[in-house]
Order: structure tokens, then C-alpha cells, then sequence
């Protein structure tokens, strides 16, 4: 049976990561150890999860790494420790009793498939999907998202090949990782899921999804909310400094089109945020964009 590393990252945030340890404690599959990274909490974390989990490793960095960060700490472990597979998890979910037996079904089926990921819900609008699936658009450079906020009548129930899984839930081949190296920390968070999928698929390797496999997602607690000025902010600086990472995927004209296309729209937005009192998301706009800037990054 193999070893699976289950990864948990936690950041001032302890009574999710103890829910999520919790239910992950039921589920059907025995041959898997747990890692929760503390991200450098400033709250009770480290004493929390240490009472209430002393069943997990604990890794503690002095510095918060941010998600990708967080994340390759504790895959350096996991590999060190003879890991088959790593699962990238994040604390704010729930997992159903049978979802890590039936992600790992894929690799056995099929040696070209390095990383599978799951269906997952909103929680706690448990039949609203949240991933069935994923994709990435090349004109706006994001990762998109299947069957999202659509209520569940089976339209994600077919397994498939996809382009993009979301850092949610995901689980790698050790081999993979070897492969294709950590996840980029330049980062910090969001994008680095869909930066490691396009480096998978570079690799040679198939990113299945696995509607068989599901899980429950308290989306965007760790980032303030769906639409938080922090999601907004750091949304807004890691999609330009991923357009311009792999602004050779697309033509020159259609580059420019579609670096003209977000500023227009980031443009509008503001405006939309501004004059609806929204002052702060706004200016977290203004943030992101100044800090692509800062990274020197030019077309």
C-alpha cells in the first residue's frame, strides 16, 4: 500500500486545521501520515495544534512562506521520508470518508498520469460546486474553474483529462515532484496551482480529475473571503507576473491584447469598487498591480 503525505498549512487558523485533521481521521484509506506547516502564526496555533493533534508531524517556519512556501516545506519532508505520494490540502476543508482510496485509483490505471485532483463542494452549500474540474484560458491567463456555483446534477461526474486543478486538492506522484521541481514561491499566493499544473504538463505528465473523490471547501477563509481586498490584491499581482512568465504560449498580438484586455477590466473594476463604497478592495488593486511592478517584469 503506498505512503501518502498529507500537507495541511496553517496560518493563525487553527481551529479549521483541527476540523480538517479530524475528518480526515475517518476516512477509509490507513497508509497516510499527516504535516501541518505552520505558516508563522501569530495566534495560539502552534499550542493548539500540538494539544489536539498529537497525532500529526509538526513543522513550524519563523517566517510566513505564503501557500506555496508553506507547502514546500512540508513536500521536502514528505520526500525525505520516503513519501509515494504528496497531497496538497488545504485547512479549510472537510474530506468524505472514501476520497483519498478513490484520487490514488487514476495512477494505478494509468503510469502517464502524475497528479489527480477531486470534485468539490462548497461548504456548507454542500450540493454547489465549487471545482468539477479545470481549465486554463490562455486570452485572460487564469485557471477556470467547471461547474462553479452550479448546483450538483451529475454535469462533473465524468473522469477526465484537465489542464488545471485547483491547489485545494491536489495529490502527486513523488516522481513528479522530483520532476518538476516545488512550487514557485515567487507567488507567495494564488497562481502558484496554476504555474506547477502548466510545469506538470510540460513534464509530459496528465493531470486526471477524479469526480469519485470529494471534498468540502470554506471558500476563501484563508484569503478574507471569494472577493476579499487580500484575494483581490494578490490575485491582481500573481496573474500578471504569470502572463508574462508564459507570454510565449500565446502570439505577440494576442499577448498584447490580452495584457490590454486586464488592464481595461482591472480599470472598470476599480471604478465599480470605488463609487460603491468599496474603497479598499479597490486600492488592493492598485496594490497588486504596484507589486508586479516591483518584480521588474516588462513585456
Amino acid at each position: 500500500m503506498s505512503l501518502v503525505f498529507i500537507i495541511i498549512v496553517n496560518y493563525n487558523a487553527y481551529k479549521d486545521t483541527i476540523e480538517c485533521v479530524k475528518s480526515l481521521r475517518k476516512i477509509s484509506y490507513k497508509n497516510y501520515k499527516v504535516i501541518i506547516v505552520d505558516n508563522a502564526s501569530t495566534d495560539e496555533s502552534v499550542a493548539r495544534i500540538n494539544d489536539k493533534l498529537k497525532d500529526c508531524i509538526l513543522l513550524r517556519s519563523m517566517k510566513n512562506l505564503g501557500f506555496a512556501g508553506g507547502n514546500n516545506i512540508g513536500m521536502r519532508y514528505a520526500l525525505e521520508k520516503g513519501a509515494d505520494y504528496v497531497l496538497l490540502l488545504n485547512n479549510d476543508t472537510l474530506v468524505e470518508r472514501d476520497f483519498l482510496s478513490n484520487m490514488l485509483v487514476p495512477f494505478s490505471r494509468n503510469t502517464s498520469i502524475g497528479m489527480v485532483g477531486c470534485k468539490i463542494m462548497y461548504y456548507p452549500e454542500v450540493t454547489k460546486i465549487w471545482f468539477g474540474g479545470g481549465k486554463i484560458d490562455w486570452f485572460k491567463f487564469i485557471g477556470t474553474h467547471f461547474g462553479m456555483r452550479e448546483i450538483d446534477n451529475g454535469q462533473c461526474d465524468d473522469e477526465k483529462e484537465i489542464d488545471f486543478m485547483t491547489g485545494c486538492c491536489i495529490l502527486v506522484k513523488r516522481k513528479v515532484i522530483e520532476k518538476v521541481g516545488p512550487l514557485s514561491e515567487e507567488y507567495f499566493m494564488y497562481f502558484e496551482d496554476v504555474d506547477f499544473c502548466v510545469r506538470v504538463k510540460e513534464c509530459g505528465y496528465m493531470i486526471w480529475y477524479e469526480p469519485k473523490a470529494v471534498i468540502y471547501h470554506k471558500v476563501g477563509l484563508s484569503g478574507g473571503g471569494e472577493e476579499s481586498a487580500f484575494s483581490i490584491r494578490w490575485c491582481t499581482r500573481n496573474r500578471v507576473l504569470f502572463m508574462n512568465k508564459n507570454r510565449k504560449r500565446v502570439g505577440y498580438f494576442k499577448f498584447i491584447l490580452s495584457k490590454a484586455f486586464f488592464y481595461f477590466t482591472r480599470i472598470i473594476r476599480y471604478i465599480q469598487y470605488y463609487f460603491t463604497g468599496n474603497k479598499e478592495k479597490a486600492y488592493a488593486i492598485v496594490h497588486g498591480i504596484r507589486n508586479n511592478m516591483n518584480l521588474n517584469n516588462k513585456i
